[in-house]
């Protein structure tokens, strides 16, 4: 193999090497994002809970969790679309 060749695949390779050994940046932005979405939950039912008379707090909390629900949703759709995750059945 030619060096340019070995070059050329050497960089591909340390491109495919995820920081965090066997977590892929994907997988981090989606724990990442599903971490926001429970912490934005929470938030919401703190706000239920003291129930200071402030439904405004909720719902800001609320529309928060929503919005990083769809975009999580949109985000594993273009993942999949792009290449970068494969679905796999139960028993892979």
């Amino acid at each position: 193999m030619p060096p340019a060749a070995r070059r050329v695949q050497a960089d591909a390779e340390y491109r495919r090497t995820p920081i965090i050994p066997g977590m892929d940046p994907i997988r981090l932005l989606v724990i990442a994002v599903l971490v926001a979405i429970v912490a934005s939950l929470g938030t919401a039912l703190y706000h239920l809970a003291t129930g200071h008379g402030d439904s405004g707090k909720m719902l800001r909390s609320l529309t928060l969790r929503v919005t990083l629900s769809v975009a999580l949703f949109v985000l594993l759709m273009i993942a999949w679309r792009m290449g970068w995750i494969h679905p796999h059945g139960l028993g892979r």
